[in-house]
């Protein structure tokens, strides 16, 4: 890999200020993917063009970016299924009985605290979290006149937070790992020592339940809520993530309504994506087979894939046994909800192709270089979160983050002799701020769509909140750093 120094800013940086400016996701992306390739085709534009081409087709290459854009395809059939089955008007029934005679206000905090619970209790994957989030309560925010772009920040500020937060999961076993690569003996007790200084997730989460219960929303937000209450569901403009092809199913006429017909599906899911992922993480020829061990070996594309697949099967045999639908009418539905799920599954074809060129250009490396030469170590914490954040918000990957920042943390720590846990933390609450509110983070995608909201709105009116606990987090490394 060439050092290609600040130019591999250029790419990232074009696509998410065009993003923001424009709302025209698509062209953003593939016009900073164009200059990107541009940069490394040597300025000719001919050959950036087929150089941009290659890219986007070996995203395909990777079987991990392939199942994620089949599980994006198929999150759609199941959808479909829910709301034709009638498993969605029959859950917003029963769940409007049981939030009993009180005032509008009072259930719309109850509704998004439920929400953000939902989130947080399912913290074995982000996708899964935020797409459950999304599906269960997009209805009764709808009938509460609560803005989708709410829904969608609810869905986003908790699924990858708690994941960071409750490590049982990929993202625990995946930072356990880089851990253990720069010495780390007992990696789950230095993740575990380091959580008292992750600031970035906590503030996340108690920033969003300060909003929900304060009802204090401000900037596009409050501008999102007040024309929701108006039953302007979108601004001029702008459009959802899902196809109306999937938002607007009405349930099949003469099918008995019954909320099982929505909890049968997700649960399942959920169910067996826990299972998954110890199926794909056990190792027999192992010796010592530890449960954080099982996690690390595990496949999270696969899991969530395997659990969508599964889940859609035990969805079709219920209904057609219970006669709710036919074989004929499952096959149908299924195909027209992958149909309502292109435009988001090229959005994160693109994501990932983007995500390779930075590897490619060395973006994460060369911010983390320029770091290092000016480092002092009362800076030292801030600085790593700092960077962190820039890594991540232009690349749109915690992970990617976590494994240049972690490498950068640890031996800095060591050599500056400051407490390995703070420098880790704040590396990981950085490379988290990217994947909470950048617009080509996967995470950030998959909670537009699961809300039924334009994604740049959500970026959007989200992006306020991550500051203001970015903000925060800044100033307490600072001032923790100040104390050294």
């Amino acid at each position: 890999m060439d050092n290609y120094g600040f130019l591999s800013l250029i790419p990232p940086l074009i696509a998410i200020t065009l993003a923001i400016r424009t709302k025209q996701v698509f062209i953003s992306l593939l016009t900073g993917i164009f200059c990107g390739w541009l940069i490394i085709g040597n300025w000719n534009p001919f050959l950036g063009i087929i150089l941009t081409i290659e890219n986007i087709v070996n995203v395909f290459n990777d079987p991990g970016n392939t199942r994620i854009v089949f599980f994006t395809f198929l999150v759609g059939s199941l959808i479909t299924l829910i709301q034709v089955s009638g498993g969605v008007e029959s859950f917003i029934k029963s769940f409007q009985k049981k939030l009993g005679e009180g005032s509008n206000e009072k259930n719309r905090k109850k509704v998004q605290l439920y929400a953000s619970l939902t989130g947080i209790l399912i913290f074995v994957e982000s996708n899964i979290s935020a797409l459950t989030v999304g599906t269960l309560f997009r209805p009764i925010f709808d009938k509460l006149k609560i803005s989708r772009e709410k829904l969608a920040y609810i869905a986003d500020s908790t699924s990858a937070p708690s994941k960071l937060l409750i490590p049982f999961n990929g993202w625990g076993a995946f930072i356990m790992g880089l851990l253990i690569t720069q010495g780390i003996e007992n990696p789950f007790m230095a993740l575990v020592s380091a959580m008292k200084y992750n600031f970035y997730p906590i503030l996340v989460i108690v920033v969003l339940l300060v909003i929900i219960i304060t009802g204090k929303d401000f900037g596009l937000m409050k501008k999102a809520e007040k024309r929701t209450k108006e039953g302007i569901l979108f601004d001029k403009g702008s459009s959802p993530m899902m196809s109306e092809e999937i938002t607007i199913i009405k349930t099949k006429k003469g099918v008995k309504k019954n909320p099982l017909n929505m909890l049968i599906p997700m649960i399942s899911m959920i169910v067996i994506m826990l299972l998954m992922l110890f199926y794909t993480g056990y190792d027999k020829s192992e010796e010592n087979i530890t449960f954080f061990g099982i996690l690390g070996n595990a496949s999270g594309s696969t899991s969530v894939l395997y659990s969508i697949i599964l889940s859609i099967i035990i969805t079709s045999f219920y209904y057609v046994i219970n006669g709710i639908l036919s074989v004929k009418e499952v096959i149908s539905h299924s195909i027209k909800g992958m149909g309502g799920m292109m435009q988001l599954s090229l959005l994160i074809m693109l994501a990932f192709a983007i995500g390779n060129l930075c590897n490619e250009l060395g973006t994460g490396i060369y911010v983390s270089n320029e770091l290092k030469n000016i480092l002092s170590p009362k800076l030292v914490p801030v600085l790593l979160f700092l960077t962190s954040c820039f890594i991540s918000f232009s690349t749109g990957t915690s992970w990617g983050t976590f494994a240049i920042m972690i490498a950068i943390a640890v031996p800095i720590s060591n050599q500056m002799e400051i407490d390995s846990s703070i420098a880790v933390a704040a590396a990981l609450g950085g490379g988290l701020f990217g994947d909470h509110c950048s617009p080509i983070s996967d995470t950030s995608v998959i909670s537009s769509m699961a809300s039924a909201s334009d994604h740049i709105d959500h970026v959007k009116t989200q992006l306020p909140y991550a500051l203001i606990s970015g903000l925060i987090t800044s100033l307490l490394y600072l001032l923790i750093g100040l104390s050294l």
